[in-house]
């Protein structure tokens, strides 16, 4: 795996590092392609029960798209026809998002910086997010005559409301961390100084947890976002029988009448 991305599991959590901090971790493509295997690796494997989605440096999480890197491979493609550049939406940001937010197991994204862009929309995939009060986020695409990718398109309304999204997709600004917070992109603002510490302490504590019942959450949230009232009930007694056949379960109930704390396998 390419070193501009980090790959490292340790007690069932798997943390995932962009590693460009010079560049503010900006997305050439060979990060976004060790970005996708990494998160893909972590979601496949068994023996990760979380993930920890997080960046080098203190200037910026991601700022997306490595444009310097885009104006050369823009104007190849003006030269050759091919129109190639732009397959890497198909190519690397959507499995990114896909395996991110469909993963059977919680994603901490840790926001140290900067977040815009594709940047911005890796984090929205993330179940949670822990925020550097020092951490912005902009959606950047209108600013460079550019329509939304990295799955922003559908999970910004969802976390901020269509109205304030379309606002922020069309009026690029930055949104810094106190605000985020209050618009519900972060779900927690930490001390800079803290943040890789905390982040680190949620993302092992859910890697800890029962992994079952956060895959049935994970998938019951996301399914009633866009199925009627009767189809999510439906959906929530098929994901509590899975939950309440896990040998968790088992584990939480006898924990809890023996008031002893649960030690979960993850199955």
């Amino acid at each position: 795996m390419a070193d501009t991305v980090l790959y490292e599991v340790s007690d069932g959590l798997a943390t995932i590092t962009l590693n460009r901090p010079e560049a503010m971790n900006a997305l050439n493509i060979e990060t976004k392609v060790a970005l996708r295997d990494a998160v893909r690796s972590a979601a496949a494997d068994e023996a990760v029960r979380a993930v920890l989605l997080t960046a080098a440096g203190e200037r910026a999480f991601c700022v997306g798209q490595d444009l310097k890197e885009h104006i050369g491979l823009l104007s190849a493609d003006r030269e050759s026809g091919s129109g190639q550049t732009m397959s890497t939406v198909r190519e690397h940001y959507n499995p990114i998002v896909r395996a991110l937010a469909d993963a059977r197991k919680p994603v901490v994204a840790a926001v140290n910086g900067v977040a815009a862009g594709a940047g911005f929309g890796f984090a929205l995939a993330a179940d949670y997010r822990i925020v550097a009060d020092t951490a912005s986020f902009n959606t950047s695409f209108a600013g460079v005559a550019l329509t939304a990718d990295s799955g922003i398109s559908w999970t910004l309304p969802r976390v901020v409301g269509p109205g304030r999204a379309t606002d922020l997709l069309l009026f690029p600004r930055t949104v810094k961390a106190q605000e985020a917070y209050e618009l519900g992109i972060a779900n927690r603002v930490v001390p800079a100084a803290e943040l890789r510490a905390e982040a680190e302490k949620v993302a092992q504590a859910l890697a800890e947890g029962p992994t079952v019942a956060y895959a049935a959450l994970k998938e019951s949230v996301a399914f009633a976002l866009t199925h009627s009232l009767d189809e999510a009930l439906e959906k929530e007694d098929e994901l509590q029988s899975r939950a309440g056949s896990s040998e968790d379960h088992a584990i939480a109930v006898r924990a809890f009448v023996e008031k002893e704390t649960p030690r979960y396998l993850g199955r």
